[in-house]
């Protein structure tokens, strides 16, 4: 870590919470959240469709994968 960063992250705790790391994906705090929200919401899914299919395997073969799949896709697409 550089010192400016360092004495920048001192000077306002707050951005360095809400801001930095958004900001390294090109995004506001508001569209990060919006990204964060909507990825947990399919990994939620996917937890879900794997519960029911550790219950009864002939559901949801292949759900879980095909949404992971997806996600997986949408973060390298991000870099």
């Amino acid at each position: 870590m550089s010192d400016a960063s360092h004495t920048s992250s001192r000077k306002n705790p707050l951005a360095s919470l809400f801001l930095d790391h958004p900001a390294t994906v090109d995004e506001t705090y508001f569209q990060h959240m919006r990204f964060a929200f909507g990825f947990a919401f399919w990994l939620g899914t996917a937890a879900l469709a794997a519960l029911v299919h550790a219950i009864v395997p002939a559901l949801c073969e292949t759900t879980a994968s095909r949404i992971l799949k997806r996600l997986h896709a949408r973060i390298e697409s991000r870099h």
